[in-house]
């Protein structure tokens, strides 16, 4: 097929739950691709012979490559493809923002719409899997050495990949009782299915990786009690420091942070109360304080916890919010009211101490402040009361203190991260790695993948030449 045909084939959609029923339910929202639709957009792929998608791939996935075989009908062959860079394409299939990174550069999209490969991604992994036809790689000779991963999240579980593939001996400590970090905790089940995490993490422990959880690394053992026994560790322990925003009324009961909020309800299954005994105050009206994809989880998950009333409460319009667009779009659909440039001021409660309403104020765009957004500036007067029982405070993530304040030596940023070479994740500490959120501060899944996979080239190098 020439080009030019090529290019009139327009994007296929992938088919989804209807908004007013998917509202209610905590499936998956979107169906995914038929194998004749999959094979059909992969035909849009020019196949470029310098392929600008695989520079905008954090973990340098051969695009062009798993797409050629989605089109020839390679379904398992595309996902092997896929698996010799990218440790859980299921998972970054559904959850990366390739619209910014590998779509963004796609030539297709130059004149009409991009090629949907994170659809692809997607399709490929979910076939293999379904279809009961995963392999494994092959696996170098033992090595003898031995490392130690802190935590279990997307960092942690792509670095364990890479070296379990290496020939040495990895275990993963996980601080929760499910692997997953993020993925698990964060990020709800209509987005991400746990059994997909679940089908991953499985696939690294039958490749050799042993994991450990219920293990609080900086609690039961130190970094340094770990390198007693293991040869390297690499530190993957994310941003779950929630941030509040220190107004008046943040101490009321009802007030969440979208850490305990999420966690609750997807790793903890609140929302299936009382089958499973973890309670979550299913509020009727729900004030959603952020504008970035973790308010959209919240106040979507607040809806399908029950709430007539779902709100969305950022100080900046629109177009400045940080969540991809995809999910803005699906909570408008799904019946979230979106409260824009209003600030909250304050929490206000009853007489029992319970959440009342939220004090805002509005705000107006004034001149681009240092993230080139420009700056929300108060309007004087213009104060109000919305009427709300549950809040939820998704205004961002700290580095999660328990290693740094645990490692002597470890150098850290003024903000408490770990200090770690972008290319190698070397620290301060000899035979210390580390990667992700808890060096770069709260990023995407896939950010947090490709500081993974740097950081094992680099401990496979380093343990070599031991």
């Amino acid at each position: 097929m020439s080009a030019e045909k090529k290019q009139k084939i327009p994007r296929q959609p992938m088919p989804e739950q209807d908004p007013q029923v998917r509202a209610r339910n905590f499936q998956e929202v979107p169906y995914g691709y038929s194998p004749e639709t999959a094979m059909l957009e992969a035909s849009r792929c020019l196949q470029c012979k310098k392929p600008k998608c695989v520079e905008g791939c954090p973990v340098n996935v051969k695009i062009p490559e798993f797409i050629a075989l989605i089109a020839d009908g390679d379904f398992v062959g595309a996902a092997r493809k896929l698996k010799e860079t990218n440790a859980l394409p299921a998972v970054c299939g559904r959850v990366c923002p390739q619209e910014s990174q590998c779509e963004a550069k796609c030539v297709v999209g130059k004149k009409g719409e991009p090629v949907a490969i994170g659809r692809l991604e997607r399709f490929a992994a979910d076939y293999e899997r379904n279809q009961g036809k995963v392999s494994k790689p092959s696996i170098a000779p033992p090595t003898g050495k031995k490392v130690a991963i802190v935590g279990s999240g997307p960092a942690g579980l792509t670095c364990a990949g890479d070296l379990v593939k290496l020939g040495h001996d990895v275990t993963v400590f996980e601080a929760l009782h499910k692997t997953g970090g993020v993925l698990v905790y964060g990020i709800p089940e209509f987005r991400l299915p746990k059994d997909i995490v679940q089908a991953e993490v499985d696939y690294l422990q039958s490749l050799g990786v042993k994991v450990v959880v219920d293990y609080v690394v900086g609690m039961l053992d130190t970094v340094d009690e770990l390198l007693e026994n293991f040869d390297a560790v690499f530190v993957g322990t994310g941003a779950g420091l929630p941030m509040f925003m220190n107004i008046p009324g943040e101490n009321l009961n009802g007030v969440y942070s979208a850490n305990e909020y999420l966690t609750r309800s997807n790793l903890m299954k609140a929302y299936l109360f009382p089958e499973y005994d973890t309670p979550i105050v299913k509020g009727k009206k729900v004030a959603v304080f952020g504008g970035g994809n973790v308010a959209m989880d919240a106040s979507r998950t607040a809806l399908r916890l029950g709430a007539e009333k779902s709100y969305i409460v950022y100080r900046r319009s629109r177009a400045e919010m940080p969540a991809r667009d995809e999910e803005i779009h699906h909570a408008e659909q799904e019946g979230v009211d979106f409260v824009l440039l209003a600030n909250p001021m304050s929490i206000v409660g009853n007489d029992d101490g319970w959440v009342s309403g939220v004090e805002c104020i509005r705000m107006e765009l004034g001149e681009p402040d240092e993230s080139g957004r420009r700056r929300p500036v108060p309007i004087e007067g213009s104060e109000f009361i919305l009427e709300v029982d549950t809040v939820v405070v998704a205004i961002g993530n700290g580095p999660n203190p328990l290693i740094p304040n645990t490692t002597p030596g470890l150098e850290l940023t003024r903000w408490g991260n770990i200090v770690a070479d972008e290319e190698s994740g070397k620290t301060s500490r000899k035979g210390v790695f580390a990667g992700g959120d808890i060096v770069t501060g709260a990023a995407t899944v896939i950010m947090a993948m490709g500081a993974g996979k740097k950081a094992a080239v680099a401990m496979h190098e380093y343990l070599t030449e031991m």
